[in-house]
C-alpha cells in the first residue's frame, strides 16, 4: 500500500534541458499574468444594474481617476443608475453619461476621485497568438482573472438586429457578468472591452483603438453619437493578387449578410459583393467602413466601388441614421 503512495522516481529525461525550457517558460507565464492581474484588477469594478424592474450585472474599467468608467452599452441597456464596487470594495452610485449601442460601448460617472486609472493600448497593433489577460465579474465572482490568447481579429458580433464590428475573438474564458470588464496585453494596456453577448463559448472584446476612443470622446462630450446606417454585416476581404495590384489595396469589405429593410438592401448590395471603396476613399476593413459613417453621411447619397462575381460596379447608397435604443 505504501508503495502506491510513493511517487515513482526521476528518469534522465524528466530534468534534461527541454523539460527545464518547458518549466521557465510556464514560470515567465506565469510570472506576465500574475504581473498583468496585479497592476489591472484595481482599475475593474463591478456593476449592480436596475433595468426595467430586473437586477443585472456586469464591469466597467476606470478610464479616469476623476470617476470615469468605460463599460458595454449593452450593461447599462434601459438604465440610468446603478452602483459601482471597486477592488477595495468601496461601492459608489453611478449614472449613465452616455452609450452608443453600435459599438457596444457605454461611458458612466461615479463621486470619488483617485481611481486606479487603466493604461490605454491600442487592439490595431494586436496580432493573432499575442497573450491577453481578461478580468471582470462573471457570476458576481468580482476581480475574476482569465487568461488566454487572440484567436482571431476583425470578427462581426451580430446583437439585438445590429451589428457590432471589428471585434476581438479571444480563448480567454468569458461568462455573463464579463461583459465590460479589461481585456488587456501582456503590459497592461487596455486593448479591449469584454463582452459575453455571443453567448457561444466564444470569448469576444470591443476593440480599444483610434476609432472607439472617438467615439468614448464623443459620448464624454455629447452623451450620444449620431451615426450613419448602412445595413451589412461582413470582414476585411483579401483580394486577388491581380485586383490588389490593380486597385492599389490588399483587401475590401467583403459582405456576408445584408440586414431586410436596410439602406443596403434598397440599393441593392447582396452577400459575397466586396466594398473596395465608398466615395473616392479605399476601404479595406470593417473599421474604414465605420470611420466613414458618421453623422454626415445620414441622408447622403454613398457611391460605392463593389467587387461582384468578376467585375466592378457601383452602387448608389443613402444611409439612414442609426436609431439609439
Amino acid at each position: 500500500m505504501t508503495d502506491l503512495l510513493t511517487p515513482p522516481p526521476s528518469s534522465p529525461s524528466d530534468s534534461g534541458p527541454d523539460t527545464a525550457v518547458e518549466a521557465e517558460a510556464l514560470d515567465a507565464y506565469s510570472e506576465i499574468v500574475v504581473s498583468v492581474a496585479e497592476r489591472i484588477v484595481p482599475s475593474v469594478a463591478s456593476l449592480r444594474v436596475a433595468a426595467r424592474g430586473r437586477e443585472g450585472a456586469g464591469s466597467a474599467v476606470v478610464l479616469a481617476a476623476d470617476g470615469y468608467l468605460l463599460t458595454s452599452a449593452h450593461v447599462v441597456a434601459g438604465a440610468d443608475r446603478g452602483t459601482a464596487v471597486f477592488a477595495d470594495w468601496h461601492e459608489a452610485p453611478f449614472e449613465l453619461v452616455g452609450r452608443d449601442p453600435l459599438s457596444d460601448l457605454a461611458v458612466l460617472r461615479v463621486g470619488a476621485s483617485g481611481l486606479a486609472q487603466v493604461e490605454l493600448g491600442n487592439a490595431d497593433a494586436l496580432r493573432v497568438g499575442q497573450l491577453v489577460v481578461a478580468v471582470g465579474n462573471p457570476h458576481g465572482f468580482a476581480g475574476s482573472v482569465t487568461a488566454g490568447v487572440v484567436s482571431a481579429l476583425g470578427r462581426s458580433l451580430p446583437s439585438g438586429g445590429r451589428v457590432v464590428e471589428n471585434v476581438i475573438q479571444t480563448d480567454a474564458a468569458l461568462n455573463p457578468g464579463n461583459s465590460g470588464g479589461a481585456l488587456v496585453d501582456s503590459h497592461a494596456r487596455l486593448v479591449g472591452v469584454n463582452t459575453a453577448l455571443a453567448g457561444i463559448g466564444l470569448g469576444l472584446a470591443v476593440p480599444v483603438n483610434a476609432t472607439t476612443l472617438d467615439i468614448v470622446a464623443t459620448l464624454l462630450r455629447e452623451g450620444r453619437v449620431r451615426r450613419a446606417y448602412l445595413g451589412v454585416v461582413g470582414g476585411a476581404r483579401p483580394l486577388s493578387p491581380r485586383r490588389a495590384e490593380e486597385l492599389g489595396q490588399k483587401s475590401g469589405v467583403g459582405i456576408i449578410e445584408v440586414p431586410s429593410g436596410s439602406p443596403a438592401e434598397r440599393a441593392g448590395l447582396q452577400p459575397t459583393d466586396t466594398i473596395v471603396a465608398v466615395d473616392g476613399a479605399p476601404v479595406e476593413g470593417t473599421g474604414d467602413l465605420q470611420r466613414l459613417m458618421t453623422a454626415d453621411s445620414i441622408g447622403k447619397n454613398l457611391s460605392l466601388r463593389v467587387l461582384r462575381d468578376d467585375g466592378i460596379v457601383t452602387v448608389d447608397v443613402t444611409p439612414v441614421e442609426l436609431a439609439s435604443s
